[in-house]
């Protein structure tokens, strides 16, 4: 995912920095000093027809970057290169940060079956360092998932950009066959309490296998090896098909109003 900086939005002094708790409420402590924060201009909601987004975007940034970003993501952010995000839409919260609680983690019979399925196969930790062999399969994936968003025309110069521009703690687990084959890779965040999902990617030949699942469970094992409490799956919408995988990984908590808590669906 790319995040661009549509429109700035001015304060009501007229000027296009957003600061702290004052104009964005719900941020962590470490934003409370004067940073910048943006909103992008409103354009088509990619998950619920007829909505429109907007997002609050701040750049990670500073000596403190990795505990600014850690403190952005228990508040409800995700990274996009050097660019922390959240949804920031008026009249809709249909948006919910989710993250898997490690701890407490059981596997079901559908995702034991996922396992089996992938038994063949090995994961590996590696830097976040773009290859050649890495943006075939991501290519391959985009054209037969994503062919009509901007991410199916990325070159490999932009999947290296959306691989390396990272300020923060970053790796990739590849995962592959027996042969050295890459099946799938996820890049991924390290934080102060868990890992954070960035972007993954499959060789669409490779479905069979459920690899998206495969690879969440990868996280949840390299949390737990860590003894890192939570893995970080993004943003759930309740109405979106897209995003009810999400909701295979329990015990799930949701970010509301009200702080983090489990959900049940």
């Amino acid at each position: 995912m790319r995040v661009k900086v549509e429109q700035d939005v001015p304060d009501g002094n007229g000027s296009s920095l957003l600061r702290g708790r004052e104009a964005a409420p719900g941020l962590p402590p470490v934003a409370s000093a004067l940073r910048p924060f943006y909103r992008t201009a409103s354009l088509p909601c990619p998950y619920l027809d007829g909505q429109t987004e907007r997002k609050l975007i701040t750049e990670i940034a500073g000596r403190d970057s990795y505990a600014f970003y850690n403190e952005l993501s228990r508040a409800g952010f995700r990274r996009s290169h050097h660019l922390a995000y959240r949804p920031a839409c008026a009249g809709c919260a249909a948006c919910l940060p989710v993250r898997v609680d490690v701890d407490n983690f059981e596997t079901t019979r559908s995702l034991r079956r996922t396992l089996n399925a992938n038994r063949d196969i090995s994961t590996r930790l590696v830097p976040a360092r773009a290859t050649t062999e890495q943006y075939r399969v991501f290519a391959r994936y985009q054209r037969s998932r994503h062919a009509e968003s901007d991410m199916a025309s990325m070159t490999f110069g932009d999947y290296r950009a959306m691989v390396e521009d990272s300020p923060v703690m970053t790796v990739l687990l590849e995962h592959r066959k027996a042969d050295g084959t890459l099946v799938a890779a996820c890049l991924a965040d390290l934080l102060d309490d868990g890992l954070s999902a960035v972007y993954s990617f499959f060789d669409p030949t490779e479905a069979a296998r459920s690899p998206g699942t495969a690879m969440i469970l990868a996280l949840i094992a390299e949390a737990r090896q860590r003894a890192l409490p939570y893995v970080y799956l993004g943003y759930w919408i309740g109405a979106s098909r897209k995003m009810a995988y999400k909701t295979r990984f329990r015990p799930l908590e949701a970010l509301t109003s009200q702080g983090w808590a489990p959900i049940s669906q």
